[in-house]
């Protein structure tokens, strides 16, 4: 079990402890994205109005945009030895570092409940078939205190659950897949051209689909030796966001006209129906599937709920976490699309700016050559107090939220006279990189 203090977040991993090997960094990336949440956002694509050649090219466009700054995050945590947000410290200082923090939980009790409706929906069909029942408040509730105990014992048992169940989950997920691509339905094809409006919202949706784990991915890389080859960790981060999430999102896609719905009980009676006699093997793989992504989930909230400045022991912060994911799964299980849609592109709206401040910072402003100026790497000193990086934070999350954002929830101006183009990740990105970096330099 990983040490259950707020020290234990809040202090650079002992040079003694950092004996990760490098191959959980693939796992760590994978594992996560497999899950129905990738074939329901392939299938929303059409939903959307693209078709086969449109939707391949946005689904590739979008994962490498949105994976890279992922990878490049991971190269962090080895130098550092920190959190994700725990390193983003330097940027935006002590108390600078609690606002997205603090976002950053309540993003992950989101993405607890968003995983673990299709799942919860999974193991009821499966207990069925066994005349066994289950409703679904007590279905989602085994599945969230497994998930709940998983992040507990912390950082070690949750990277090997992304590595052994990860690959019987990749052997039973390729089966599916092969099956349910030969036996779903018929290519999509457009019956009118695609707007550019309506491809950049598509691509902002599978950017953002990568994106949110920019947040996660030094926790995850932290334990690998301080000398680990920057490169190595990149190349493997980016190999396991692609290589689960592409396939997928393009199965998806392949399978939309087979599915009533982008709904995850749609999605299952398709897979159900389409597997036949093993029907039952694709509802317990996709039940399987919420406990590597979740408890990626609750894990990293119950650093972030720490790192916001609640220092309270993980097993605290963990219990929060799940409950709240738990109630917010039940009350939303009847709107998940349009929650689903809305929540992945509305958040992003902080995280893009957040990301492009940590990378100016690590990148283009020294940070790797200070961490790495020591045997272990030498600690950093993060300033105290709020800094201009943090003020460059909330200025950008708060003007690209209302400026560009593309949602039913709201839609700002500039979004509004591009007839509904999603650009504000890219602008809220580049603009708080460039910001942070220039006064940097300065």
């Amino acid at each position: 079990m990983e040490d259950l203090s707020a020290a234990s977040v809040c202090d650079p991993v002992p040079a003694s402890r950092k004996t990760m090997s490098i191959d959980r960094v693939f796992w760590s990336h994978f594992s996560p994205n497999l899950g129905p949440g990738g074939w329901v956002t392939g299938a929303l694509l059409v939903s959307l109005g693209l078709d086969l050649k449109t939707g391949i090219l946005a689904i590739l466009a979008g994962n490498i945009i949105g994976a890279l700054p992922v990878a490049l995050a991971a190269a962090i945590g080895p130098a550092t030895g920190l959190t994700q947000m725990e390193a983003s410290r330097m940027a935006l200082g002590r108390i600078g570092v609690r606002p997205p923090s603090f976002l950053n939980w309540l993003y992950c009790v989101g993405w607890d409940a968003v995983n673990n409706v299709p799942a919860a929906a999974a193991l009821m069909a499966l207990l069925a078939l066994g005349n066994a029942p289950l409703p679904f408040w007590l279905a989602l509730g085994l599945l969230a205190g497994t998930q709940m105990i998983a992040s507990i014992y912390g950082h070690h048992v949750v990277q090997a659950l992304q590595k052994y169940l990860g690959a019987l989950l990749l052997v039973v997920f390729a089966l599916i897949g092969v099956t349910f691509a030969v036996r779903g339905g018929a290519v999509i094809h457009a019956s009118h051209s695609v707007s550019l409006a309506t491809f950049l919202l598509a691509v902002g949706i599978l950017v953002s689909f990568n994106l949110s784990w920019a947040t996660y991915s030094s926790d995850y890389t932290r334990y690998l030796p301080a000398i680990t080859s920057p490169k190595k960790v990149v190349s493997l981060a980016l190999a396991g966001l692609l290589s689960s999430a592409v396939p997928f999102q393009i199965l998806g896609l392949l399978t939309a006209t087979s599915i009533a719905e982008p709904s995850p009980t749609a999605v299952i009676a398709s897979l159900q129906h389409a597997m036949g006699p093993l029907g039952p093997l694709a509802l317990a793989a996709i039940a399987l599937s919420s406990i590597t992504g979740n408890s990626f989930n609750d894990n990293t909230a119950s650093y972030s709920l720490i790192s916001a400045g609640i220092h309270i022991p993980r097993v605290a912060a963990a219990i929060i976490t799940a409950s709240l994911g738990y109630i917010l799964a039940v009350a939303g299980a009847g709107q998940y699309a349009s929650l689903y849609t809305d929540y992945l592109l509305v958040t992003m709206y902080w995280i893009a700016p957040w990301c492009g401040i940590v990378l100016a910072d690590w990148y283009l402003t020294g940070g790797h050559s200070a961490a790495k100026s020591g045997p272990y790497g030498q600690p950093l000193i993060p300033p105290q107090g709020w800094t201009r990086g943090a003020t460059i934070f909330v200025v950008t999350s708060v003007l690209t939220i209302a400026l560009f954002s593309t949602s039913s929830l709201y839609t700002g101006p500039v979004a509004r006279w591009l007839g509904g183009a999603d650009v504000g990740y890219y602008i809220g990105f580049f603009a708080a990189a460039i910001w942070y970096a220039a006064g940097r330099r300065q």
